[in-house]
């Protein structure tokens, strides 16, 4: 037994059902208090690596994880009597890479729809934050994490205009903004940024739970890739939320709150696998899956979390990283990129490890 492995199975000693709460518990409780040894005004350079290693770490455990394990997961069902069966047996595959196809795409499609939805309905409002420039950076930098791009949008656009016509002249002093909204208004992108993360926690909860119903090994490393996932995306979250007033305290109250999302996701994850079990054992006389294949709709919960994870790396941060002005160095984009390797690399040492494993 590998290394990795052992201390996956000391983490995760339990069933399914149980290792998803534990994980949902070491992603939630875990980052949020790493958040109090944090101080406020982190360095945007230091967050940005942060996130470049996130990045990479998601899109690892997408690449090289859930979906390896969707396109392979029925494949040991079939030694049974040959020709006839054949002939079926090619249909279904057919069959099943269609629909495994069409979960990825729901998962990019749901997102966008939540997030296009989000900016027309949502995104008008708080652009007037009052921050110091140095701050204004930090908050650009920081709004890259934003899943659903709801800071993205209300925080991030305002910013970048007014950083670049105010940059010069505010060097040193607070820049006030003579629209400033009421206060009010500022709050209602705060607590947006919150539902935000909110719904983005509920995600990553049903995403905890399909991986541990897929295999203990697919759920381990969902929640290492989330757990890195969730420090920069806290912390980012953190800062934010200091810089719209509210007390540390405060702050550090109001990501537990959106932490319960989380388990409430875990919790609908469990009921969706533990409902798909209970069908396809109903119809498992007929065995007929979905459109003549042997996948039930719990196995598309795999495929749709990797869609889900990829336009949350690619559209909801990668654009972000993209803009960030604020090169410190001409080192630090060698170091971001570094970084995003580093991320795909842990995954790979851990998917080599997991094979070896079994």
């Amino acid at each position: 037994m590998s290394q990795t492995s052992s201390m996956f199975a000391f983490l995760f000693p339990g069933n399914a059902p149980v290792n998803s709460l534990l994980a949902t518990s070491y992603i939630s409780i875990i980052p949020n208090l790493l958040l109090y040894f944090v101080p406020p005004d982190i360095h945007p350079s230091t967050l940005s690596t942060l996130v470049h290693f996130a990045v990479g770490s998601l899109l690892g455990d997408v690449f090289l994880h859930l979906l390896p394990h969707a396109f392979v997961q029925h494949d040991h069902d079939h030694g049974k009597s040959h020709h006839h069966e054949e002939l079926h047996h090619e249909e279904e595959e057919s069959h099943r890479t269609v629909l495994i196809g069409l979960g990825l795409f729901a998962g990019i499609f749901l997102f966008y729809a939540v997030d296009k939805c989000m900016r027309v309905y949502l995104g008008k409002t708080g652009h007037q934050h009052d921050h110091s420039v140095e701050k204004e950076k930090v908050v650009n930098r920081v709004a890259e994490e934003k899943e659903k791009a709801v800071s993205q949008v209300a925080v991030s656009e305002g910013l970048r205009q007014r950083t670049h016509s105010t940059a010069k002249e505010n060097k040193k002093s607070k820049c006030s903004d003579t629209h400033t909204k009421p206060e009010k208004d500022v709050r209602a992108s705060t607590y947006l940024n919150l539902l935000a993360d909110f719904t983005h926690n509920l995600t990553d909860g049903i995403a905890m739970a399909a991986s541990f119903y897929a295999s203990p090994a697919v759920g381990a490393t969902t929640a290492v890739a989330v757990f890195f996932h969730e420090i920069p995306h806290e912390v980012s979250d953190y800062a934010i939320l200091l810089q719209s007033g509210f007390s540390k305290k405060r702050a550090m109250m109001a990501q537990f709150t959106t932490a319960i999302g989380a388990y409430i996701g875990t919790f609908i994850g469990i009921f969706i696998e533990e409902m798909a079990k209970h069908l396809s054992h109903h119809h498992h006389h007929h065995h007929h899956g979905l459109w003549n294949t042997t996948m039930t709709w719990g196995d598309l919960v795999i495929p749709v979390t990797a869609g889900g994870f990829l336009y949350i790396a690619t559209v909801g941060v990668i654009p972000e990283l993209l803009e960030n002005k604020t090169t410190a160095s001409k080192l630090q984009p060698i170091k971001e990129l570094l970084a995003m390797l580093v991320g795909i690399g842990l995954m790979t040492i851990i998917a080599l490890n997991e094979t070896h494993s079994h």
